[in-house]
């Protein structure tokens, strides 16, 4: 019956329970003090009433004059009545019973315990329990001329039950209790009308029920999540965001940064902004970011991080790239070797054979020299078949693109590989080529110069060209996604995402990149790594 209750109720009654549990344990103490006091009050009157009897004449000329002794119980019981006591006995110094209510123990002996300190000129009131139920007893010496003890007054009453005091108190007790309970039972009410609120109006077993259901949800998706509260506290941390960061144990409750120190999660927590579809290099993994405040009445109390793990996706993507720049490469050779084939074919027709012979020796040689070249300075396949075709291509555009005769590579840096340093080098001729595209007509020499240096602590790229340039405004733009200053980019896609790649790339690697451009002068971008992972 009690588990079917709504929690409204269930608080309610606990709470009124409470509320009435406290009323009893505070009726309780203070029926006990008022009986006390009672006590108190009653002993001092049946005191007074004793002294009263004591120093009555007919009370003191019964006792010292055996034949006046008939007058001692009838003043006894005249002060009885007036003082509503339960007794009053007057005893002689041999505790013989002068007065009684009972008159047949008149004359007779009396063996109270709490007697005999009485008979010794002591004053005081004690409690006895007899036949009517326990009483109050006060005993005060009668003393005559000669202040000499010479017999007892006691008067006693029987003591009120608490039934009694509370039956005196009824109609108080009544009035607090009806007004506690009235205020118990709304204050119950509107703090369970408050709490379920609070709760959204749920139930414990709803709340359970959401709890089990959002647990095994973040656990079950396949997208990372991760959040925290505003002290940067982790408070969920589902499976598979500790499967593509690599961690393991429970980390519910440490510190972000104690965990993962470039989760950049905490930064929302200042920018109060959410940040979406950012690429980040996290843990050790490339994952692509949604991190969004936590927000209560337009206060941010934490903030969560949704991501995929884009590792895999991206090398694919890479892989994609590459093979497409080889396709370029292979696709401008060939448009190339058609052209010299189709010159040597008319050489040879007009019967030129030794100018036919010099003209295949000196191309040959010239390709054969560069290649060579590549291979030793480039100690990556990937890069110099890139290279090559990159150069194949500003013949075919008439664009000289020119690489250092000092350039090296021989390892890529610890987090980057010849994936990314494939995105990196091609886009960067490839806006290079754009940018003598958009060149004055009238310009008639159009270059572009590559250098790659390298040593223990640096890998330094830098690519020039003679284009078109950029002002300050083109400037400050070129790194965001989407921008680009191409005419044709509403209807072209993939524009604008070259240097937003080349920035993720620099991000990545822990590098950086330096921008000279001027209009109708050309551009340098140069981008340096650290060899070794700070």
């Amino acid at each position: 019956m009690l588990q079917r209750l709504k929690i409204n109720w269930k608080i309610a009654l606990l709470s009124f329970g409470i509320v009435l549990f406290s009323l009893c344990i505070g009726g309780t103490i203070l029926l006990g003090g008022i009986v006390r006091l009672k006590e108190e009050e009653l002993g001092r009157r049946l005191l007074v009433t004793a002294r009263t009897v004591a120093q009555m004449p007919e009370v003191l000329s019964g006792i010292t004059n055996p034949d006046a002794r008939g007058g001692v119980q009838t003043a006894a019981e005249r002060i009885r009545i007036i003082n509503d006591a339960t007794y009053v006995v007057v005893m002689d110094m041999h505790r013989v019973r002068l007065s009684h209510p009972v008159e047949s123990k008149i004359g007779t002996v009396s063996e109270g315990a709490d007697e005999g300190s009485a008979f010794a000129e002591h004053t005081y009131v004690s409690k006895a329990k007899g036949e009517l139920g326990t009483a109050l007893r006060a005993f005060v010496p009668i003393m005559n001329a000669d202040h000499v003890q010479v017999g007892v007054a006691l008067v006693g009453r029987i003591q009120p039950t608490v039934g009694q005091v509370l039956l005196d108190l009824s109609g108080q007790a009544y009035v607090v209790l009806l007004l506690s309970m009235l205020f118990g039972i709304w204050g119950s009410w509107k703090l369970a009308q408050h709490i379920k609120k609070q709760m959204f109006e749920l139930e414990p077993h709803e709340i359970a029920q959401l709890l089990v259901e959002r647990t095994a949800t973040f656990h079950a998706i396949h997208e990372g999540v991760i959040a925290i509260d505003k002290e940067e506290r982790i408070t969920i941390f589902n499976d598979r965001a500790k499967e593509m960061m690599r961690i393991d144990g429970e980390v519910i409750g440490k510190a972000i940064r104690d965990v993962l120190p470039d989760t950049r999660l905490p930064e929302i927590l200042h920018l109060n902004a959410p940040i979406y579809n950012q690429e980040l290099f996290v843990g050790g993994a490339r994952i692509m970011s949604n991190r969004i405040p936590i927000k209560v009445r337009n206060h941010t109390i934490g903030a969560v991080a949704v991501f995929q793990d884009r590792t895999e996706v991206t090398r694919m993507a890479e892989e994609l790239t590459g093979v497409k720049a080889f396709v370029d490469a292979l696709r401008v050779q060939n448009h190339e070797y058609m052209n010299k084939l189709h010159t040597i074919g008319g050489l040879i027709q007009l019967d030129r054979k030794e100018k036919a012979l010099e003209y295949l020796f000196e191309i040959t040689e010239q390709k054969e020299e560069l290649t060579r070249f590549l291979s030793q300075a480039v100690k990556n396949d990937s890069l110099t078949g890139l290279l090559l075709g990159k150069i194949s291509r500003g013949h075919e555009l008439g664009i000289d693109v020119t690489v250092d005769r000092q350039s090296r590579l021989e390892r890529f840096p610890s987090r980057l590989d010849q994936h990314d340093f494939v995105i990196l080098l091609g886009n960067l001729l490839e806006n290079a080529f754009d940018a003598l595209q958009q060149a004055s007509a009238a310009q008639e020499e159009k270059r572009i110069f590559v250098s790659i240096e390298q040593d223990d602590d640096i890998l330094s790229v830098l690519v020039e060209d003679n284009g078109c340039g950029m002002d300050e405004a083109i400037r400050t733009r070129i790194f965001e996604r989407g921008f680009t200053t191409k005419a044709a980019a509403s209807s072209e896609s993939g524009r604008g995402i070259g240097l937003y790649l080349i920035a993720a790339l620099v991000d990545k690697g822990g590098g950086t990149i330096q921008v000279e451009s001027s209009p109708g002068e050309g551009t340098s971008f140069l981008v340096s790594f650290p060899m070794q992972e700070a």
